[in-house]
C-alpha cells in the first residue's frame, strides 16, 4: 500500500538540516556569553558580570515564545515555521552585530531568543515523526545541538580574537541564512498542518499523562537551569580557575569546545538506551551522578576542575533527551508541538533566570557557591524523576510508537 503524502518518510537532506538547525539554535544563544568580556570592553563596561543580565531577554523569549511557536507549528505548519526560524535567526544575529550599546544589544538578543524558541517545539516533532527508533533519533539530534554549543565556544573564541566580537555574530548569521535557502529548496511541502491529520491518538491515560506532564515540567525547569548555568558560565569559570595556567581566549575556547564535544556524545548513548530501558531508572541514574560532580567542582582548580567539568557536562547533556522521549512516547503527533511548547514555556521561561542571576551571583559569592547551588538543583531533579511511574504503560487499546498492537501481545 502506498503511503499517503503526509506519511512519506522524511528525506535525509531535510533530517540533516533539522539537526543542523538544532546546532544553530544553541550556538547562537551562546555567542553573547562566550564573547561577553570583549563586548563589555568595547561598550566601556568594567566587568563582564555587569553586562551579563542584558542577555536575559533572549532566554526569556526562548521559553515564552515556545507556546505560540508550538501552536503555530501544529496549526499553521512545521515546515513554514522552520523557514521563519532560519531566516529570523540570521536577521537577528546581524542586528546584534550592528548594536552600539548594552540596551541595543539586549533588544537584538531578545529578538534572537524569540526566533530561537521555534526550534524545540517545532523542529524536534518534525524530525521524530514516524521514526522507528525515536530514542536514537532524539539522541543524535541532541548531539547536534550540543555540538552547536561546542562550535559556539571555539568559533566565537577565534572570531573574537582575530576579527572582533561583531564577526562572531555575522559569520553564523550568514550560515543560518544559507541553511534557510537550502531548507526552502529541499524540505518537502506539508500537504496539511499536523493538527488537521486524521491519525489515532497515542497517549497515556489522562491521570498518568497529568503526572508525566508534571514530572516533565519540573525536571525540565531544573535541567534547563543547570544547562543555562553551565553553558553560559563555563567559559568564565575556566577563565577564572585556569588563571596562570592557560589564559589565551582562543585556547580556552578550544578547551571548552572539547568539553562540549565529549559531553555531547552522551546523548547518543542515552538515546540508544531510551529505546531499551525504562525511562525512570535510566533518568534517575543519570541525574543522581550530577550531585557529587557539581559539589566536587565547587572547590576544584586547574586541570582537576577541567576533568570534573567534562564529567558533569556528560551527565548534564545526557539528561536532555528524556523529556522529548516522553512526549514522543505518550503524545499524538497532531499535538506534540503544542504540548512541547507548553512544557518549554514553563521550563525555559523559569530557567532564563539563570542567565540573569549568573553575573550577580558570581560577582557577590563566586563560582563555588554557584556550583553548590547547582548540586542542590540536581538533587531536586532527581526527586522529581522518582515520581515517574515504574513502567511505561500506554492507555488500554492504544499503541505506543514502535510497539505492536496490544492484541498481538500477552496480557499484562
Amino acid at each position: 500500500m502506498t503511503p499517503s503524502p503526509a506519511h512519506v518518510r522524511m528525506p535525509r537532506s531535510t533530517a540533516l538540516l533539522l539537526n543542523v538547525a538544532h546546532a544553530i539554535d544553541h550556538m547562537f544563544l551562546l555567542i553573547f556569553a562566550t564573547a561577553v568580556t570583549a563586548i563589555a570592553t568595547d561598550f566601556g563596561i568594567a566587568r563582564w558580570e555587569d553586562l551579563m543580565p542584558y542577555g536575559v531577554g533572549a532566554f526569556a523569549l526562548f521559553g515564552l515564545g515556545s507556546l505560540p511557536s508550538g501552536r503555530l507549528g501544529d496549526l499553521w505548519g512545521r515546515r513554514r515555521m522552520m523557514l521563519v526560524f532560519f531566516f529570523g535567526m540570521g536577521a537577528a544575529a546581524l542586528l546584534a552585530a550592528l548594536t552600539r550599546n548594552a540596551w541595543q544589544l539586549a533588544a537584538a538578543l531578545t529578538l534572537l531568543g524569540a526566533f530561537a524558541s521555534i526550534y524545540h517545539p517545532v523542529g524536534i516533532p518534525m524530525l521524530v515523526r514516524d521514526s522507528k527508533r525515536p530514542g536514537l533519533t532524539i539522541g543524535f539530534n541532541g548531539l547536534s545541538g550540543n555540538l552547536g554549543v561546542a562550535l559556539s565556544a571555539v568559533a566565537t573564541g577565534f572570531l573574537v580574537k582575530y576579527a572582533g566580537w561583531r564577526a562572531a555574530f555575522v559569520v553564523p548569521a550568514l550560515l543560518a541564512l544559507a541553511c534557510g535557502v537550502a531548507f526552502a529548496r529541499l524540505a518537502p511541502h506539508e500537504p496539511e498542518a499536523p493538527a488537521r491529520r486524521a491519525t489515532g491518538p497515542r497517549v497515556a491515560t489522562d491521570a498518568a499523562f497529568g503526572r508525566l506532564f508534571a514530572v516533565m515540567t519540573i525536571a525540565s525547569v531544573t535541567a534547563s537551569l543547570l544547562f543555562n548555568f553551565t553553558t553560559n558560565g563555563n567559559g568564565e569559570l575556566l577563565r577564572e580557575r585556569f588563571a596562570g595556567v592557560v589564559e589565551d581566549p582562543a585556547t580556552l575556547g578550544m578547551l571548552l569546545a572539547l568539553v562540549y564535544v565529549i559531553g555531547s556524545f552522551a546523548q547518543v548513548a542515552v538515546g540508544l538506551m531510551i529505546d531499551r530501558v525504562p525511562l525512570k531508572y535510566l533518568y534517575a541514574g543519570i541525574v543522581a551522578m550530577q550531585v557529587p560532580l557539581f559539589a566536587l567542582a565547587a572547590s576544584a582548580q586547574g586541570w582537576a576542575l577541567y576533568a570534573l567539568m567534562i564529567a558533569f557536562m556528560i551527565v548534564v547533556f545526557g539528561a536532555i533527551p528524556f523529556t522529548d522521549a516522553m512526549i514522543v512516547r505518550y503524545v499524538d503527533d497532531r499535538m506534540r508541538s503544542r504540548v512541547s511548547g507548553m512544557r518549554l514555556t514553563v521550563a525555559f521561561g523559569v530557567s532564563s533566570l539563570a542567565v540573569w542571576l549568573l553575573g550577580p551571583v558570581v560577582k557577590a559569592a563566586g563560582f563555588r557557591v554557584l556550583l553548590l547551588a547547582m548540586a542542590a538543583t540536581a538533587l531536586l531533579t532527581f526527586l522529581a524523576v522518582l515520581w515517574l511511574p515504574r513502567r511505561d504503560v500506554p492507555r488500554p487499546g492504544v499503541t505506543l510508537p514502535d510497539a505492536p498492537p496490544r492484541s498481538t501481545r500477552a496480557a499484562d
